[in-house]
């Protein structure tokens, strides 16, 4: 079924979207949308099929894209700075004090590509390959000071060391790439159904958070048994580890009449392979899966030129611990000087502090307008509550996945019939988010962040 000469083209996306490093994207930490005319319409068009790529959105649509190969790549750029204000405690009485710092990060361009095969198969069915770059995160702190008594309340006193948290340049760099294998069939005129295995791969590394290793499991359960600490070896500073997981997608497609059309789409969450260099970080030893998510999408075909989307997506963020449980629980710790008496709420215990993200949901509008046998352009824009409280400050320096709305444009050239060439333009204004350093409450935090990408990509029916 999959020709010989279209494999090295798969091959060589899925090594390309293994080494390419994805920042913090932009609602919450996946795209806005999958696909160049998905993403030229604010990720609206569920019910819209038209490319090979839309059955990374709904599966169901395989059977009405055709037998179609398109590749693309988007250039990615979120600007993203945090300060931290002035301190009343400077690092004591157990306090962990952030600057004052002022830093934008660096690494502020990203290349994600995508590509996808379609091919229409005997009683209404098709399959379909796609192999794309989803979601992510990626900061980069260099600079900085963090104050602290590294020996609690030794003779020496709080001590400032470099860094935003105190151990050197901090940051996470989290790639993350998936093989969708698609089934789709029509039931009859109106409905058609489609399935995915979803196949996933993870690139993580963390730096400079060192400074955190008291707040671990392992340290806390060996200080208690033995009165010893132990060093901490699986927290930071270990270098890129891959993870590897699957999931699976359901979708479905309805003609409601001749101008609506429905779509569905439920993705189960992936389940991950531990991240072992990072057990001492992740929740459950190391634990990062992907969340589960669900879409909805209604399309008003108006007449022969304008079509209108009306999209929504809903994101469990809060269903994977790593992700959703808040930091307040590593203050139940025994090491975190607060009382607290659970190893299991240390980092990288089996309920331990994670970033504190919140359910996210995203409300799109999209719209299509054929202006010609050549030409056809399309406006979008979404918004989406981002998913950090004001509470839950300090982990999500390294996370800061902020962005709320998103205004987007795009357009298709299709000089020669069947051949289309493809543009996209997002823009995500600022948004900024403050609340109180939760290692030094004297403190406050802010993170501001902002967005922009262009995405380009070439298709051929056959």
């Amino acid at each position: 079924m999959i020709k010989i000469r279209t494999l090295p083209a798969l091959l060589a996306a899925l090594i390309g979207l293994g080494n390419v490093g994805t920042a913090f994207a932009t609602n919450g930490y996946f795209t806005h949308g999958t696909g160049t005319k998905t993403k030229g319409m604010a990720g609206s068009g569920l019910a819209m099929p038209e490319d090979a790529i839309d059955v990374t959105n709904n599966p169901a649509v395989a059977p009405f894209v055709g037998d179609q190969l398109i590749f693309g790549a988007a250039l990615f750029s979120p600007i993203r700075n945090y300060k931290s204000s002035e301190s009343q405690l400077n690092g004591q009485f157990g306090a962990i004090t952030i600057g004052p710092n002022d830093i934008d990060s660096d690494n502020e361009y990203f290349v994600i590509p995508h590509i996808s095969r379609s091919w229409q198969r005997a009683n209404d069915t098709a399959w379909a390959l796609s192999l794309y770059g989803r979601g992510g995160m990626n900061t980069d702190w260099k600079g900085g000071t963090a104050t602290f008594d590294p020996d609690g309340a030794g003779p020496a006193g709080p001590t400032v060391f470099p860094g935003t948290f105190g151990a050197g340049t901090a940051g996470v760099n989290l790639s993350q790439a998936f093989l969708d294998i698609t089934w789709g069939k029509k039931l009859n005129d109106r409905i058609a159904v489609g399935i995915s295995a979803v196949l996933a791969a993870q690139w993580f590394k963390a730096e400079g958070v060192a400074s955190f290793a008291p707040l671990t499991e392992t340290f806390a359960a060996a200080l208690l048994s033995t009165g010893q600490p132990v060093p901490v070896e699986n927290l930071s500073d270990n270098g890129h580890e891959w993870s590897y997981g699957a999931g699976l997608k359901f979708g479905l497609h309805a003609t409601l009449s001749e101008r609506w059309s429905l779509g569905l789409m439920y993705q189960t969450e992936t389940k991950m392979t531990d991240f072992d260099d990072y057990a001492d970080l992740f929740t459950g030893q190391g634990g990062f899966d992907i969340p589960a998510d669900f879409k909805a999408g209604l399309t008003l075909q108006a007449n022969d030129r304008w079509a209108f989307n009306f999209d929504m997506q809903y994101t469990w963020y809060s269903e994977v611990p790593a992700v959703g449980n808040p930091i307040s629980l590593l203050f139940q710790c025994p090491t975190a000087g607060r009382g607290g008496t659970q190893l299991s709420n240390c980092l990288g215990g089996d309920n331990g502090a994670g970033f504190g993200w919140d359910d996210m949901a995203t409300f799109k509008l999209g719209a299509r307008y054929k202006a010609g046998a050549d030409w056809t352009w399309r406006f979008g824009y979404s918004y989406g509550e981002q998913p950090i409280d004001s509470t839950e400050m300090s982990f999500n320096i390294l996370a800061p996945g902020v962005i709320e709305h998103h205004i987007t444009a795009g357009f298709t050239l299709e000089r020669t019939r069947g051949r289309q060439f493809n543009m996209a333009f997002m823009f995500a204004p600022s948004k900024s988010v403050s609340g109180p350093q939760n290692f030094d409450p004297t403190q406050t935090v802010t993170f501001k962040m902002h967005e922009w990408e262009i995405e380009g990509s070439y298709s051929w029916r056959f």
